[in-house]
């Protein structure tokens, strides 16, 4: 409402309109004129004014037409429309009324009586402005509640997506590297550049021989178990697994990230596959599947980068020392780890290794030497950031215990890790062997003396 209200009064007679102006123009109001129903709604329209005071009688629209429509127009918002007319049949009190009239009031009039009226009409109209504001101010909280909950589910689902960019890098590179990936802008890191690696790739002797005869499921539960053992060491070292299948595995040291050491690192991986495998396969065997282990360790320059297409990506190695390597772990036989010359010269400090020959590869013109690993003259080396991990854990088993530590179930752990429940089952029942307790809670305990958990 305006200060001082804006007042529009409505007659035909020039002399009430000059009656009604100097009387409210004493009490402090503005005030407006209209002769006739047509330009009363004209300066309705217009003016949008604080009050109305309406005759009834007048030519062409009656002061009961002109009020029905003022009323009906919702972009004049609310005004008070008071009636003053001679006429004071109640007939005519209950048109006014029901045309939307606020209140009226006959000629000729009492000015004190009118004055009141018109006060009272103005506190209704102060107290509907002063609603009409809040509700208003309601609808714009209420909006821009809205607005901050379409922000916030946007940061979610951006969020959500960087967690599950998180589990997609996961799947190539070790856990150690992820944060640094992600913090680092994955994309740009695995864009495809020349780099220096080492390869290694190792395989299930006697697996074609044995997918023939056995069950599906049977199979699967093996090719799980060894896809897990192994890649868990690839993970342990360092390094960025490129490929799964059934019976072989190829992963790579020395990139998206840099390591000093790759080559000793990719040997000390292929040799601790080995005496790992030493362990799992007599297991199977005892259950009839005639299965052998062998790897290779190939150094050299490669080209890496995403391939695949939109809907497929993987990070992968292309290059002459991908396919040496390869064709390497082809000719090595059951618990045989081969390694190049190059490989040779770069760990000569640290692995033991007699000649296995001039070996002649598929599409290499000339002959391969090749070295066959008896054994590491020193300890394996540390995890790739330098971090030494207690009890003997793996860098996964680290992961799971701090899962539990914060009371995860394993489903939990699974879902948080992006691996099967199965996977973590093995894994929580890895932990409490290596670190000696019994059960959940007292793990949690020895993450907590650790340092892998705030207490």
């Amino acid at each position: 409402m305006r200060t001082p209200p804006l007042i529009l009064a409505v007659d035909d007679e020039p002399m009430n309109l000059e009656v009604y102006s100097g009387l409210l123009r004493r009490e402090g109001y503005e005030v407006i004129t209209a002769a006739d129903g047509a330009d009363a709604l004209r300066k309705a329209r217009a003016r949008k004014p604080d009050l109305m005071l309406l005759d009834i009688v007048m030519p062409e629209v009656g002061g009961v037409e002109v009020c029905r429509r003022i009323k009906a127009d919702a972009s004049l918002g609310f005004f008070p429309v008071i009636i003053v007319t001679a006429k004071v049949g109640s007939g005519d009190v209950i048109a006014g009324l029901e045309a939307g009239a606020d209140e009226y009031l006959t000629k000729p009039f009492d000015e004190t009586a009118l004055i009141a009226r018109i006060r009272s009409m103005l506190r209704v109209k102060e107290l509907t402005d002063t609603a009409a504001g809040q509700a208003a101010q309601l609808h714009k909280q209420s909006e821009d509640l809205r607005e901050w909950n379409r922000k916030l589910e946007r940061r979610v689902e951006q969020q959500l997506e960087q967690l599950q960019a998180v589990g997609r890098l996961r799947r190539f590179v070790p856990p150690q590297l992820v944060d640094a990936l992600v913090s680092a802008g994955g994309e740009q890191l695995l864009e495809s550049h020349r780099q220096e690696i080492s390869v290694v790739c190792c395989r299930l002797c006697g697996f074609t021989a044995f997918a023939e005869v056995v069950e599906p499921e049977e199979m699967m539960s093996i090719v799980e178990e060894y896809h897990r053992e192994m890649g868990e060491l690839v993970f342990r070292y360092g390094g960025t697994i490129q490929h799964f299948s059934g019976e072989s595995i190829v992963a790579f040291f020395n990139d998206p990230l840099p390591v000093a050491d790759h080559p000793q690192r990719a040997v000390a991986t292929a040799y601790a596959m080995r005496e790992r495998m030493r362990s799992v396969t007599p297991r199977w065997m005892g259950s009839g599947h005639q299965l052998g282990f062998a790897a290779a360790v190939a150094l050299g320059y490669a080209t890496l980068g995403i391939v695949g297409f939109e809907e497929r990506m993987e990070y992968a190695a292309l290059g002459p020392v991908v396919t040496l390597c390869g064709r390497l772990c082809e000719q090595a036989t059951d618990d045989q780890v081969l390694i190049s010359q190059r490989v040779l010269a770069a760990t000569s400090a640290f692995v033991e290794a007699t000649p296995a020959g001039e070996l002649r590869l598929s599409g290499f013109a000339k002959t391969v030497p090749a070295f066959d690993v008896r054994s590491v003259k020193e300890a394996a080396p540390p995890a790739a950031n330098g971090e030494q991990l207690p009890g003997g854990l793996s860098r996964r088993e680290v992961e799971v215990l701090r899962l539990v530590a914060a009371g995860k179930t394993n489903k939990e752990i699974a879902y948080q890790l992006f691996i099967s429940k199965k996977t973590v089952d093995t894994h929580v029942a890895n932990i409490l062997q290596k670190i000696s307790v019994s059960n959940r809670v007292e793990a949690a305990a020895y993450a907590t003396q650790q340092g892998l958990v705030r207490p």
